[in-house]
């Protein structure tokens, strides 16, 4: 692809455990004129369309990780890089156009959904924009923090971090632009199909709190639906998005590499291995999203223990749960037969979720009611037993009163909040805290995009199966169209935790004291996701609403920078202090370590820390780099007071490694006193494979 160059924790210690444990009006004509924007008859092939892929890797050493909140869990290395897919999709017989992204991210923040809107309008002025751009996350637990705008979300990674928003923002970027310039004329065909050894319920009992009709849509108590869009130019496969719930969360909080998890797998197993993808090479290539949709309650830890299932390994967990999904997304993907047809279009509000008068039609007891101002509950703290581990004192299902256990926060909601959020046990009232930023969010956009036959419904939080299903059908309902043909994009454009049923609610388990919004959330996103699909059905445009603020200027980090790397005493810069041994046979492991800068010096974004490389005809040759499986890359800080470090590269040797002759090289970055970085190369002595 592309290359370029405690009972008495304080406050940020509560809010972290509690939360993070896991402007246009609609198109109602052609949008304005762009390359490869002309209008043509429907035809053999009625869309234009456009792949592309670009690293959102950020920070990968000493920055906390996002996901599992988890002050301990600090980025030390590189496993797998982070990558944002696009694709673009134009209706040739009326201009209409959308972007979909799917990022190998935790979260979509909203945050990162106002800075790639506004550099892309900076770039294509009014082609592209918050109506018709979808922004998802694959919910990898296994990157780096610190790219939202709320306080919630980074308070485990010390604040925010500049460099990997950055990373994030440019990548989903750059990807997009690369969609936009590869418009061809082409196809898109559907597929359907089940995967039913991927995800197991984590909230069974809440789950079976539900009425029949609803758990009878699941008779395993998961959703095992997998739905393929095979992208087409001319005669070419050029993309895949297959959308499939589970949590991206096979790798555990004890895990320190970055990582996109068993979707980023799923993703690496059909570009690179498949397609023959070599993302530094300056050229297009098979693009293959794993976008997640109502996953709130689905775990890929199949023995409801983190880590666990089908292996103890959390390692050999992300490849066997990717390559699951893999599998089932390219045979579904080779039988795809379903065209899609008709037309490209979006519809986006934003809501004021904490201020929303529901309709008694959408609620299950058929009086009116209203969602409330945010408020985290103690059952939240209590983890997710099944991805993550609790807090100890906290349990799932805790309701009711905690007494006086947080009252030195002196955040007392009224008694009129505590009522509307009832049976939640009220823990952080997250809604009322604003200073210095504001904890979570209160204004979300929600949204619905077309592309033909299917329907997307970009819902910016986690919704469990059923709380899913009941906005599919409600959306299916008021556009007149099957129930298959409408998906639930979770993670997408903004996050604001869970949303679970007002039955689900009512028992607190984790989900349900993560609904921030009180027990009509769901009714709540029923009615305004009827809302727009109403607009669409009738071609009406709709008032975009009020937008969140900017808060970009009210951010603050207490995360240290670099201020000096230097090499041990008779060292220097990429000299090697262990090297690999003179032979190796498929199957083991190559070790060598390297002195080394510190890694934010260079994020080396679409670039890379290392290199595997093969002796080819007396020229050296890249083999694998640390984007790849088979590579690790792992930073250790030795003495912090000297600013002296080592990189471990190691490899495991697969199977299938042609015999021949190697050698490991590291590209890394030192920095000065003074503010200078200056890169350096190291490399290891050569050795054969056999």
């Amino acid at each position: 692809m592309r290359s370029a160059r405690s009972r008495t924790r304080p406050l940020a210690v509560l809010l972290a455990a509690a939360l993070a444990v896991p402007l246009a009006a609609a198109l109602t004509g052609a949008p304005p004129a762009a390359a490869h924007a002309g209008t043509a008859p429907a035809g053999p092939e009625p869309y234009l369309v456009g792949r592309g892929v670009s690293d959102v890797t950020g920070e990968i050493a000493e920055v906390g990780m996002m996901g599992y909140s988890s002050f301990e869990q600090k980025a030390t290395g590189l496993h797998q890089r982070q990558r944002s897919r696009a694709f673009v999709v134009v209706d040739r017989a009326t201009g209409g156009r959308v972007a979909y992204v799917n990022a190998d991210l935790g979260m979509i923040f909203d945050a990162v959904r106002q800075a790639v809107v506004a550099k892309l309008k900076q770039r294509y002025g009014g082609l592209y924009d918050e109506r018709n751009v979808l922004l998802s996350a694959t919910h990898t637990h296994a990157g780096p923090g610190g790219f939202s705008h709320h306080l919630a979300y980074n308070l485990a990674i010390l604040g925010f971090q500049e460099k990997t928003f950055g990373a994030v923002v440019d990548g989903i970027v750059e990807s997009i632009a690369e969609a936009h310039d590869d418009l061809r004329p082409g196809t898109i065909t559907l597929g359907r199909g089940e995967l039913t050894d991927a995800s197991v319920n984590r909230s069974r009992t809440a789950f079976e709190r539900n009425p029949e009709r609803d758990r009878a849509a699941f008779p395993g108590a998961i959703d095992p639906a997998m739905t393929v869009l095979r992208l087409r130019q001319g005669g070419a496969d050029v993309g895949a998005i297959s959308w499939f719930a589970t949590h991206n969360t096979s790798l555990t909080n004890a895990n320190t590499l970055v990582s996109g998890d068993n979707k980023g797998y799923a993703a690496y197993r059909w570009e690179h291995d498949h397609a023959g993808v070599r993302y530094l090479d300056d050229e297009p290539g098979f693009v293959a999203a794993f976008p997640n949709t109502n996953a709130g309650d689905m775990s890929p830890n199949l023995n409801l223990r983190p880590g666990s299932g089908p292996t103890e390994d959390e390692f050999a967990n992300t490849r066997i749960i990717g390559e699951r999904q893999f599998a089932r997304a390219k045979e579904i993907y080779d039988g795809a037969a379903i065209p899609v047809t008709g037309g490209v279009d979006a519809r986006l509000r934003f809501v004021d979720m904490e201020n929303v008068a529901v309709d008694g039609r959408y609620t299950p007891d058929g009086k009116p009611g209203r969602t409330c101002t945010a408020m985290v509950g103690a059952s939240t703290i209590a983890g997710s037993t099944e991805d993550g581990p609790a807090i100890p004192g906290f349990r799932e299902g805790m309701t009711g009163p905690i007494g006086s256990l947080l009252a030195s926060l002196d955040v007392r909601p009224s008694a009129s909040l505590l009522a509307c959020q009832a049976p939640k046990a009220n823990l952080v009232p997250t809604g009322m805290i604003t200073a210095p930023v504001p904890v979570t969010p209160r204004i979300l956009p929600l949204q619905i995009m077309r592309i033909g036959r299917l329907h997307l419904v970009a819902g910016p939080a986690e919704f469990t199966i059923v709380a899913g299903l009941r906005v599919r059908r409600t959306v299916a309902e008021e556009l007149g169209v099957p129930l298959e043909d409408v998906l639930l994009q979770g993670y997408a454009n903004a996050y604001s935790q869970y949303v679970t049923t007002p039955e689900e609610y009512r028992l607190q388990q984790y989900e349900g004291g993560s609904t921030l919004y009180g027990p009509h959330t769901l009714p709540a996103y029923q009615q305004e996701f009827a809302k727009l699909a109403a607009a669409m059905r009738d071609g009406a445009p709709v008032d975009p609403g009020q937008a969140p603020p900017d808060l970009s200027e009210r951010q603050f980090t207490l995360q240290t920078g670099v201020v000096l790397d230097s090499a041990p005493p008779s060292t220097s810069f990429g000299q090697v202090l262990a090297q690999p041994a003179a032979s190796y046979r498929r199957g083991e492991r190559v070790e060598a370590e390297f002195v080394t800068g510190h890694p934010k010096n260079d994020l080396h974004r679409n670039g890379t820390f290392l290199e595997v490389q093969r002796l080819a005809d007396g020229r050296w040759e890249r083999h694998l780099d640390d984007g790849d499986w088979a590579t690790r890359f792992r930073w250790t800080r030795l003495n912090p007071l000297a600013g002296t470090s080592k990189a471990t590269v190691t490899w495991d040797i697969g199977p299938d490694t042609p015999a021949g002759t190697y050698r490991v090289v590291h590209f890394g970055d030192r920095r000065n006193l003074l503010g200078r970085i200056t890169p350096f190369t190291g490399v290891s002595r050569s050795f054969t494979v056999s």
